[in-house]
């Protein structure tokens, strides 16, 4: 269901909302310094299995954004009245919207922010149970109503899970207290309804869509904008991409090339568009060889580095999907920080009936500015200003 909790998003004019995605502390730093930074890395589980129009509001709202080394993206809800302030992943690979509650007293709980049914006069319980595992952590709790804020829209009746139990020491180490799930409602545990679904019903959206920019070299300004659509972040048009499945936002691309040479996915590949997966995921055979082409090799972190100065010499790698390329350069996929220069990519393999998968993450979002469109099951493509 998934895997590295990393991400961003986006939109515009009429009736759009801006969610600034806030980062803090590194997670890369705490997982290295724990000895823990090799497991992370490695995606969380794929569940396949478990995983709309009235008059519209207007105005908008926009939040100070942060970003931390490329590697978290973040931003601030207000759950309850009054509003009680959580950090959260704003996530298209999964659907569930959750927060720790004080019900949970495993270590991550009480190393965040804990959710209080008490100190909210629009509380409703329920007797409905919510348990999600990722390959890295993985919570359950109790399911509740409760008015959502998120970018200035009063998202009412909203279901959302309270923790009980996060096992484990990564979600303790991470710089945020939840998850707001942005995939389709077939792949909520538990039958939940997501917020963006919910906020559509509600009539508080003009556009049946999401987008999403993320901000690179650790930049501030990355959105989520919900409802709308901000040309000032791209250049040129959208393209637009038909989903192939209406689950994660799952496409098709036909091919990945270096130099004009296919190097993975040559007879086509499905892949997920995913802001809560930091790198850029494939079958681990595939990665191997690219890893393979572009230098790198396996540190005693279990990272795989690469020569800063590769970034001068290597060539683009091109996705081509729906017959339109999507070059990515090698500062885009070989990743800077101080420490020196490390892979954008990473292998996994994901067991699905359609073959091998790729997972598009922050790696590729951040060259393009993403339009998640529910109204016409699409995803819009165009590279970043």
């Amino acid at each position: 269901m998934k895997w590295l909790l990393l991400l961003s998003l986006v939109a515009l004019s009429e009736c759009l909302y801006k969610v600034p995605l806030v980062r803090k502390k590194s997670l890369r730093e705490n997982l290295s310094q724990h000895g823990l930074l090799e497991d992370f890395l490695k995606k969380r589980n794929f569940n396949l299995a478990s995983k709309y129009f009235k008059e519209a509001a207007t105005g908008t709202a926009t939040e100070p954004l942060e970003n931390y080394l490329d590697m978290e993206y973040f931003g601030t809800i207000g759950i309850g009245t009054p509003p009680q302030e959580f950090t959260v992943i704003f996530d298209t690979g999964s659907s569930n919207l959750w927060v720790p509650s004080v019900y949970c007293s495993s270590p991550a709980c009480s190393n965040h922010h804990r959710f209080n049914p008490k100190q909210s006069s629009t509380y409703q319980a329920t007797s409905q149970t919510v348990s999600i595992a990722y390959g890295t952590g993985s919570m359950t709790g109790i399911l509740g109503y409760d008015t959502v804020q998120v970018a200035g829209i009063a998202d009412t009746n909203q279901i959302f899970g309270l923790s009980e139990t996060e096992p484990g020491s990564f979600l303790y180490y991470a710089p945020f207290d939840g998850i707001l799930g942005l995939a389709y409602p077939s792949i909520a545990s538990s039958g939940a309804t997501p917020v963006f679904d919910n906020m559509w019903n509600q009539g508080l959206l003009s556009q049946d869509l999401f987008s999403v920019y993320l901000s690179p070299n650790g930049q501030s300004g990355s959105v989520v904008m919900f409802g709308g659509i901000d040309s000032s972040y791209y250049t040129g048009n959208l393209n637009w991409v038909p989903l192939s499945s209406e689950t994660y936002w799952q496409i098709t691309v036909d091919s990945i090339s270096m130099n004009g040479e296919a190097i993975a996915c040559s007879g086509g590949c499905q892949a997920i568009v995913d802001t809560g997966t930091s790198l850029l995921s494939g079958p681990t055979n595939a990665i191997a060889n690219i890893q393979s082409r572009i230098g790198a090799t396996q540190d005693s972190n279990g990272q795989m580095v690469v020569s800063c100065s590769a970034i001068n010499n290597l060539p683009d790698i091109v996705f081509t999907i729906n017959g339109i390329q999507y070059p990515l350069a090698p500062s885009a996929y070989i990743l800077q920080s101080q420490q020196g220069c490390a892979s954008g990519f990473q292998g996994m393999n994901i067991p699905t009936g359609s073959g091998e998968l790729w997972i598009l993450g922050d790696v590729f979002i951040r060259q393009y500015f993403t339009v998640f469109d529910r109204g016409n099951n699409q995803v819009g493509l165009a590279p970043v200003a």
